[in-house]
């Protein structure tokens, strides 16, 4: 199955202003990618677009496939596709502040930001809140609320929501953002875990969140996905240099790919 399917999509927030032209993208079930761009590149445009909470604006024949259907209700296809943005976390940050963790996660069966007065949960529904709890190594923060947590816990509890419904795949924007070195390292280890269960599909400009795990990439470059691909063959210092629009020197160890230099013009 294909999860992604995407072909001649044109992508923006009105005709006048097109923020990514002719997009094509093919994903399949068992992939890991990372969605590299630089800032302003589009990168948010396009989670706007897997997730449907955009669509294309184009006069000209395109394909729109998300695990190999054109049309989706919008809650039933997040329950497929797990889906964790900075732009929710700021959601649970400003509005569910007193929410519990336990309460953040078990909102994931009514995409709510916490608990709700007339929500009321199943047996079945808080055995398996607390599986994800289990399963995460997270129980120590089913207690603590959303304004007591550090933005790497809160990023974890969003992360236990969106596995409420046993996606297929999970979608990550910018993931380690905002998160200390060991914040970072344990994090990225979490990632590690999920790829063993669902594809994985991290949208970021930070080189290091490809983590090893990660078999695919697609590049944003002058407003397309210029290139896409197995990692080994296109994580070069020439194609990186193009993302980001400086000369870099792109070096691989341990598995993982880092910065060794950036040369002057």
């Amino acid at each position: 199955m294909n999860i992604i399917e995407f072909e001649n999509i044109n992508i923006g927030y009105d005709y006048r202003y097109l923020i990514l032209n002719e997009v094509n993208l093919k994903i399949k079930e068992g992939e890991h990618w990372g969605i590299l761009g630089a800032n302003g590149s589009g990168k948010s445009t396009l989670l706007k677009l897997l997730s449907n909470d955009l669509y294309p604006n184009t006069h000209y024949k395109f394909k729109k496939k998300i695990f190999d259907k054109e049309v989706w209700d919008i809650f039933e296809l997040k329950k497929q596709l797990g889906i964790v943005t900075n732009e929710i976390q700021n959601e649970f940050v400003y509005s569910a502040r007193y929410a519990s963790a336990y309460e953040i996660v078990r909102s994931g069966f009514y995409a709510s930001l916490g608990k709700m007065d007339h929500h009321i949960y199943t047996d079945e529904q808080n055995k398996k809140t607390d599986e994800i709890f289990d399963y995460l190594n997270i129980n120590e923060l089913k207690e603590k609320k959303s304004s007591q947590m550090s933005t790497g816990e809160l990023r974890k509890c969003l992360i236990a929501r969106a596995l409420i419904h046993k996606p297929k795949a999970l979608l990550l924007d910018e993931p380690t953002t905002g998160l200390d070195i060991k914040a970072q390292r344990n994090f990225l280890k979490l990632i590690k875990k999920l790829t063993s269960s669902m594809s994985i599909i991290i949208i970021t400009h930070h080189i290091e969140e490809i983590i090893e795990e990660i078999s695919h990439v697609a590049l944003i470059a002058e407003n397309r996905i210029y290139l896409q691909g197995k990692k080994e063959k296109l994580m070069m210092s020439e194609n990186i240099s193009k993302v980001f629009d400086l000369n870099i020197e792109l070096e691989q160890k341990n598995g993982r790919y880092v910065i060794s230099d950036i040369k002057e013009d």
